[in-house]
């Protein structure tokens, strides 16, 4: 089986966010950078299928030269080879095309993404890819199970679960559930620096949408405190002021 990890290069949560360029730009200036943790779900689930031979694995990154220590780490997991597509990744159509492009030639059994990325949290790479390679895509799974030519893949939906069998090749967008990431072992680490890591020129695409501005969420208000004798001045705030009820 060949398996295909889309990964996502993603600030820590715990880096400071802050923009430039009058707020059109992200400031990556210090920003501690790892893999995007729903992706780390999707590669632990594909080293776990591909073990004892059953398959290879290879990841793909939408990125520039400065996001390779992650593609590296991907590799130290477990991962069998890696591709760097040498693009900024200006927005969803524009990855999901580049991999779609990739992806073409090669005969992937099974793409998998994470269900969405920890900074813009879109959801749509997995949906483009489905409609770029024109094979069934299915999205937030909860688990998935092989089964020769077919995949079960449980997923959520609003108020409860649904259970699919889609016939391969197929994408899925991973959630939690599906596997436990994997941290790499010194081994690993060691064998990462000698596997391959290809770097391939984009293809082009057209721009439909830009970033117009960024903002920060507003900062939080001072908390009142209202006597819990107090139900009349309590409701007049949710009233007046919160504007809720």
């Amino acid at each position: 089986m060949k398996i295909l990890v889309c990964l996502s290069n993603v600030p820590d949560t715990t880096s400071k966010i802050t923009f430039t360029d009058n707020n059109t730009r992200f400031n990556n200036a210090g920003v501690q950078y790892i893999i995007n943790p729903y992706d780390e779900i999707a590669l632990a689930k594909a080293v776990e299928l591909a073990e004892g031979g059953k398959g290879t694995v290879t990841v793909i990154h939408v990125g520039e030269a400065d996001a390779e220590p992650t593609i590296r780490k991907a590799l130290a997991v477990g991962a069998d080879d890696a591709v760097r597509v040498n693009a900024f990744p200006r927005d969803a159509w524009f990855v999901a095309n580049q991999i779609a492009a990739f992806a073409k030639a090669q005969q992937f059994d099974l793409i998998l993404t994470g269900r969405e990325s920890i900074d813009y949290n879109g959801v749509q790479v997995q949906g483009f890819l489905g409609e770029l390679l024109a094979i069934p895509s299915v999205s937030i799974a909860k688990s998935l199970q092989i089964n020769g030519e077919e995949i079960t893949v449980e997923r959520e939906i609003e108020g409860g679960k649904e259970v699919l069998a889609v016939s391969l090749p197929v994408v899925i967008g991973t959630a939690e559930g599906v596997a436990e990431p994997k941290i790499p072992n010194m081994r690993g680490i060691m064998t990462a620096r000698t596997k391959p890591l290809q770097v391939i020129d984009a293809v082009e695409v057209p721009v439909l949408s830009k970033i117009v501005q960024y903002e920060t969420p507003p900062a939080r208000g001072a908390v009142k405190l209202i006597s819990k004798e107090d139900i009349a001045q309590l409701v007049n705030l949710l009233h007046t002021e919160a504007k809720v009820i």
